[in-house]
């Protein structure tokens, strides 16, 4: 590219506020030889074009990784999330102990595992135990034979969210800790749902509760069901992954084989297939549920199949479903959750 010769046409005077004039002359022409403003612009275009594509060429070869290591840009990464970890991991742990002990007295040489461990085993006359996958396989079971009602329903982090809408946390927060209700069903506010969800686990057969001790599952799990006034003492509860317990032990086909299923949920029809192969008698499928405000036309669609029992997959909704299947038709109904989509996408055998 050739260079420009830039000089000033000066004036005797110029008045404020205006901008001097600029003479571009090309070496080799002759005076007064001028370049258009577009001419201008669009050599400046290309010189910063090239200029930013070369830069972003040198800081991209900056950040990668050398061959057999990290780049700088990852390398950072991990020793940020390395140092943000172990003072995560002090604080929620050896912090706790320092704060509690007194102070002139140190615990050498004891781990903090070893003073949780400590710490539960003194605990054990508050410890509240679920029910196994086998207790619960053996009343699904009799209730089958019998003929009787019954509702396996499961809370976790988006039944808790939306329990806690008002009661617990602001509208706020739980938008932020729960930007995924949406696809679970519930739009942020809705009290209703959150109502209806309340009455559906006071109704419930068996309930499951999450056993992780994070914030939005466990922790909140009851401090929600303190404020809708449900005592869980009063709850017949079980794990929150029960569904898939009773498939990882062996119990779900034995359940399934010798009766009619219902299907109920957006990703049923793949599922109807695995169970087809495998022996399993699909008797009716319920497609889509659109969300909690969706349950009216679903349950009318319900009340319409013959069925001895019901796998229900679909969100929040599932939990008041499965408790009206069984307490306003008398039938058996499991909340099957996400392992209608993984058994219909074979990613795990049939059991």
């Amino acid at each position: 590219m050739q260079k420009f010769n830039v000089k000033r046409k000066r004036r005797a005077a110029r008045a404020p506020g205006r901008t001097r004039r600029l003479i571009l002359k090309r070496p080799g022409r002759r005076p007064g030889g001028r370049l258009t403003l577009g001419a201008v612009n669009r050599m400046i275009d290309e010189a910063h074009t090239r200029g930013y594509q070369a830069g972003y060429g040198d800081g991209r070869k900056s950040r990668e990784a050398p061959e057999g290591g990290k780049g700088p840009y990852d390398q950072g990464f991990d020793q940020g999330y390395d140092e943000g970890y172990g003072k995560g991991l002090y604080a929620g742990g050896d912090a706790i102990v320092d704060l509690t002990l007194p102070f002139d007295a140190i615990l050498p040489e004891v781990s903090i595992s070893e003073i949780v461990a400590a710490g539960v085993e003194q605990l054990q006359s508050r410890q509240f135990l679920l029910q196994s996958a086998q207790q619960v396989a053996e009343r699904i079971q009799g209730a089958l034979d019998r003929g009787e009602p019954f509702s396996l329903v499961r809370i976790g982090d988006g039944e808790v969210l939306t329990l806690a809408q008002e009661v617990v946390l602001p509208i706020e927060e739980v938008r932020s800790r729960g930007a995924f209700l949406g696809y679970a069903g519930v739009d942020v506010p809705d009290l209703a749902a959150r109502d209806q969800l309340a009455a559906s686990l006071r109704a419930a057969t068996v309930v499951g509760i999450p056993k992780l001790r994070n914030f939005t599952y466990q922790p909140l799990a009851f401090k929600a069901l303190r404020a809708h006034g449900i005592d869980y003492l009063q709850l017949s509860l079980t794990h929150s992954l029960v569904n898939y317990y009773l498939h990882h032990q062996g119990y779900l086909g034995g359940l399934l084989r010798g009766r009619r299923v219902l299907l109920a949920g957006n990703v049923m029809k793949p599922l109807a297939e695995v169970l087809t192969e495998n022996g399993i008698t699909v008797s009716a499928v319920v497609t889509p549920v659109n969300g909690v405000k969706d349950i009216p036309r679903v349950m009318d669609e319900i009340r319409g199949c013959s069925f001895d029992i019901a796998l229900v997959s679909s969100g929040i909704a599932a939990v008041t479903i499965a408790e009206r299947i069984a307490s306003e038709m008398g039938r058996v109904a499991l909340d099957f959750g996400h392992l209608a989509d993984e058994l219909g996408k074979r990613q795990e055998p049939f059991r």
